[in-house]
Parts: C-alpha cells; sequence; structure tokens
C-alpha cells in the first residue's frame, strides 16, 4: 500500500508540481487548498505525512499547527513556506515539524526528503535536498 501525502497549499500550480512528481516517486496524493480542508481530510484520509504552506485563505498553516498539537499518533509534517524567517522556523520547530522547506524549494530534495521521512526507498543516489532544513 503506497505512503500518502497530503500537500496542503492554496497554489493550485504548487499542489499539481508537487502531486505529480510524488505519485511518479510512487507516493499516493491528497490535496487541500486551505487548513480547514486540510484539518477534515487529516481526520477522513489519515495522511502518513503532510505537505503544509503556511500562509493560505480561511485557516492558515500555523491554525492546523495549532489545532494539530493536541492530537496523538500525528503523521510527520513539512512545512513548506516562502518565509525563511528565524522565528517562524523556531516556531515550527517548537510546534513538532520533521523539517521545515523554503520557497523557491528543490524539488528532486523535496521528494527525497519526503523519501527519507516516511522511510521510503530512494531509486537513486540522494542529491542535497537544497534549503530543506530537519528539524529531528
Amino acid at each position: 500500500m503506497p505512503v500518502k501525502v497530503l500537500i496542503v497549499d492554496d497554489n493550485p500550480d504548487i499542489l499539481t508540481l508537487l502531486r505529480t512528481n510524488l505519485q511518479a516517486a510512487g507516493f499516493d496524493t491528497a490535496e487541500a487548498a486551505n487548513g480547514r480542508v486540510a484539518l477534515q481530510k487529516i481526520e477522513a484520509e489519515g495522511p502518513d505525512l503532510i505537505l503544509l504552506d503556511l500562509m493560505m485563505p480561511v485557516l492558515d498553516g500555523w491554525g492546523v499547527l495549532e489545532r494539530l498539537k493536541l492530537r496523538h499518533n500525528l503523521p510527520p509534517i513539512i512545512v513548506i513556506s516562502a518565509s525563511d524567517s528565524p522565528s517562524n522556523i523556531d516556531r515550527a520547530q517548537q510546534l513538532g515539524v520533521a523539517a521545515y522547506v523554503t520557497k523557491p524549494f528543490n524539488l528532486v530534495g523535496l521528494v527525497e526528503l519526503v523519501q527519507s521521512v516516511t522511510d521510503q526507498p530512494t531509486p537513486e543516489p540522494a542529491a542535497p535536498a537544497g534549503k530543506a532544513r530537519r528539524t529531528h
């Protein structure tokens, strides 16, 4: 059974880019364009990993992280954000994210980071993840 990744971003181009590349790497994907939909999908579908944008309408990524911090058995969360502010990175780490990746991101590196966090085999030798920062 493939590993399921929930992609949460309000930019349709990023959703498509990540979905296409993660599916090509053998992952099953689901998408949400805002935090409210993401919380519903987390509850209903139980993804194995969440890729989470921070700046979105309706409910932003911070709101999602705040609501999820009280739950047990959460999947790993990788934040993908345009902000590389040290205070945002520290806050995300305090909320338990597995990694913080800044936009623009290295797509190959991001797919390899997802493979690493979910313990999926990497088909080729790993390349540097670009601007990705593992937090755990």
